[in-house]
């Protein structure tokens, strides 16, 4: 019976990870989220950690009638600031987040609750 709680729902959410099972739950884990929509960016972001933001370039701007030269520069990227093919990956870790902590009974949850990351989960 225990199995069977641990089954159901699992096309509406990925099934409970059990003590000693982790494989047969990573794979089917890795299933359900290959029917999500945005399974790309769902899959690197589990795998390979979440994005980091890192640098903008800001090309130089050679000086008009009314602005000023602008020099070539750096500046923080910033989710404002990314680009749109971005967005959809930092928005994504929130998701990945709630989807393995979904999966996880409350004797797990306590060891997972402390990371900060869907990789680090």
């Amino acid at each position: 019976m225990y199995s069977d709680i641990m089954a159901a729902g699992s096309k509406q959410r990925p099934r409970m990870l059990l003590l000693g099972r982790y494989a047969q739950w990573q794979s089917h884990f890795l299933r359900y989220v290959d029917r999500k929509s945005n399974k790309k960016e769902m899959k690197k972001c589990i795998i390979d950690g979440p994005y980091l933001m890192t640098e903008v370039i800001i090309p130089a701007k050679p000086a008009t009638t009314t602005q000023e030269a602008v020099p070539k520069h750096t500046i923080p990227e910033t989710y404002w600031n990314t680009s749109l093919k971005k967005y959809t990956y930092i928005d994504v870790e929130a998701e990945a987040i709630h989807m393995t902590l979904t999966g996880i009974g409350d004797d797990i949850y306590s060891t997972v609750d402390a990371c900060t990351t869907a990789k680090e989960m």
